[in-house]
């Protein structure tokens, strides 16, 4: 095992946060929120992709969980990126890429242990950290060179969804079944097109058998989530694993999409799923 402090099983360590710049485009200065544990670390760390439907939140929309994540052990780099309707697919991308080359590059003076860097997004962030993770290198994600380096990679140690809009075009069809006007109109802002939202649906990409990276991950959803087709997360895991992945689905009974729904027991559970996955992947 490497000489790491492994994260907790459940929330027991005194998390400080300070708010860093990582990024400058178009003449905006993209920041995050930097969770850091107690200790001398190493840690594992994880970029946090908040939700919204890829046209609305900030780097504060996760603070009550990415504390309850830090306070683990794992420090949390909560960002904002770039979003519809001003900016549309790949942009947001293009930004997750560099903040976890970002992450890795400033991992000693975060007590970081780059090779745990890995990636946790909820909701619409859920399937873009999932995307990342699977195409680290592609040339449009990555096409922002950060300055300073050339040799931290965008590559996720282990990744992990809640609520993740994983399939963006199923969701898109549900939506449109449903009458969810305001649903389409997020996904056509962040998209433009059903062909685009093919293009970039994790699950069509694997059953298209493009060459991914499949790191270990982790696909929670609410068992009664009105948001998303209910076979989400399974059918993602399904196929991640078909694909030579290692992956799983946890389904909570009787909650919804936001988690602030899915109860305190529910909450401790994931946390105890994502530490021990980390475990996993740091021995």
């Amino acid at each position: 095992m490497k000489s790491i402090q492994l994260p907790l099983s459940q929330p027991g360590l005194y998390v400080s946060v300070h708010e860093v710049s990582y990024r400058t485009v178009g003449g905006r200065d993209l920041k995050a929120l930097i969770y850091r544990p107690q200790g001398r670390g190493p840690f594992p760390a994880v970029v946090c992709v908040h939700g919204g439907a890829w046209v609305s939140g900030d780097r504060t929309a996760t603070q009550g969980f990415a504390d309850l994540v830090a306070a683990c052990g794992i420090v949390v780099m909560a960002i904002d990126f770039r979003m519809a309707p001003r900016d549309p697919y790949p942009s947001s991308l293009v930004d997750i890429n560099y903040a976890t080359r970002w992450l890795k590059h400033h991992a000693a003076e975060l007590s970081v242990d780059p090779a745990l860097v890995g990636g946790l997004g909820v909701s619409s962030g859920g399937h873009l950290i999932l995307l990342s993770a699977l195409r680290p290198n592609d040339e449009r994600y990555a096409s922002a060179p950060l300055e300073g380096q050339d040799q931290a990679d965008a590559r996720l140690a282990f990744v992990v969804t809640c609520s993740g809009v994983l399939d963006p075009l199923a969701r898109y069809r549900m939506a449109r079944e449903n009458g969810d006007r305001d649903i389409l109109a997020c996904h056509n802002a962040y998209f433009g097109s059903e062909a685009a939202m093919a293009e970039a649906s994790p699950p069509l990409i694997l059953e298209r058998g493009e060459a991914v990276d499949l790191p270990p991950a982790l696909f929670f959803q609410g068992g009664d989530d009105p948001r998303l087709p209910h076979d989400t997360a399974q059918r993602m895991a399904d196929l991640y694993a078909a694909a030579g992945g290692g992956a799983s689905a946890v389904i909570y009974s009787r909650t919804g999409h936001a988690l602030g729904e899915w109860g305190r027991p529910n909450i401790l559970d994931l946390l105890q799923r994502v530490s021990a996955l980390i475990g996993v992947v740091a021995s």
